[in-house]
């Protein structure tokens, strides 16, 4: 017994680092010493472009989400506790059908054509390619720290990959930076938000571009744009939140496809600004680690926010990402596909859904 409450407590201790959750720790010690709430112009901002133009998202030494009330995600360590260890979890049942998948996948196959690309690796690690040109997201390749536990592990190495022109990050909590997986990458270019640059060039990343929202790059036939996204982020509880940026990436090609990656985000009314200023093929959401909804929402979109978010885009085809490898929330592993499909369904919009599985890849005809 004394076995399992040690692991059971080491797994804990894991999603509450993994998850940022020691944040709440920081600011309880020190009141005052983060934004108590949205920065004030945002409520006035005439929209969500003249709102990240006036600079709202800059604070004082941290930046600042204009979309979520910062009080709202504070929780203390007896609340995060007494999720853990008696909150009645109505998923625990169907954790026994949880299923170790390792991820295989054929490259000769997804290098074989030229057109506009996407290969769901795992987690939120994806691959967007047009014309050999190759642009990885998130990559996270070799799991998390014990013992969180990777159920779609992956059964090549980076060195088997095509060559990888840049790495896009999203945001820096650590299932989404890895720098392992970016020491990999060290010849690539990376993009990353504002903040970042140097901790990844501790990787010996020889060429590392920090964007603001708004900011766009150019890469071989992609056009990239970093976009808001409802969420926050951090690596070190003692520096505590948000001392760097995170957001969303747009990828426009040479022959007209647009993708939009959300990274992690909770809803939030900019996106339909969003879907009206470009004409998006496929909109790729993180759905996972959504329940339970008190602790989540804050930070990370469920299945009926992320129809209406899709319905907001105007986007042609939905995908869906971050689920099925690390057991973040309350939901198993192999959930998230199941309530979107049948949350699509339930909206007349099954037909509009990519069912991509991890090893699979998606060829924007």
């Amino acid at each position: 017994m004394g076995l399992i409450w040690i692991k059971a407590i080491a797994v804990w201790a894991s999603t509450f680092a993994i998850l940022g959750v020691s944040v709440m720790l920081a600011a309880d010690r020190a009141p005052g010493s983060y934004p108590a709430a949205a920065h004030p112009e945002a409520s006035q901002a005439t929209s969500l472009w003249d709102m990240v133009q006036r600079k709202t998202h800059h604070g004082q030494g941290r930046f600042i989400n204009p979309f979520t009330p910062f009080e709202r995600r504070r929780i203390s360590v007896i609340e995060f506790l007494r999720w853990r260890l008696l909150a009645d979890n109505p998923f625990q049942p169907d954790y026994a059908q949880e299923a170790v998948t390792p991820v295989t996948i054929d490259w000769k196959k997804v290098v074989s054509h030229n057109s506009v690309s996407i290969t769901y690796l795992n987690h939120a690690s994806v691959l967007v390619r047009e014309n050999g040109v190759s642009l990885l997201v998130d990559p996270v390749l070799f799991g998390l720290p014990m013992p969180i536990k990777n159920y779609s592990p992956l059964t090549f190495t980076p060195d088997q990959m095509p060559a990888i022109d840049a790495v896009l990050i999203t945001h820096g909590h650590y299932d989404h930076l890895d720098l392992r997986s970016l020491t990999a990458f060290r010849r690539a270019r990376v993009l990353c938000p504002l903040g970042y640059g140097r901790l990844i060039r501790k990787t010996g990343a020889r060429r590392v571009d920090e964007l603001d929202w708004l900011d766009t790059v150019k890469i071989g036939p992609f056009e990239i744009t970093f976009l808001p996204s409802n969420h926050w982020t951090m690596r070190n509880p003692v520096t505590g939140p948000n001392k760097a940026l995170w957001g969303s990436y747009l990828i426009r090609s040479a022959s007209g496809r647009t993708i939009y990656l959300s990274g992690d985000t909770a809803y939030f009314n900019g996106l339909a600004e969003i879907g009206k200023r470009y004409r998006i093929d496929l909109a790729v959401f993180n759905l996972g680690a959504y329940e339970p909804r008190w602790f989540m929402r804050a930070s990370h979109i469920n299945p009926q926010e992320t129809v209406r978010a899709f319905k907001e885009l105007g986007a042609q085809k939905l995908m869906v990402i971050h689920w099925g490898t690390f057991r973040l929330g309350d939901e198993p592993v192999f959930l998230p596909p199941l309530d979107i499909r049948r949350e699509m369904g339930k909206a007349g919009l099954a037909h509009k859904l990519v069912p991509l599985q991890h090893g699979q890849t998606f060829i924007l005809e």
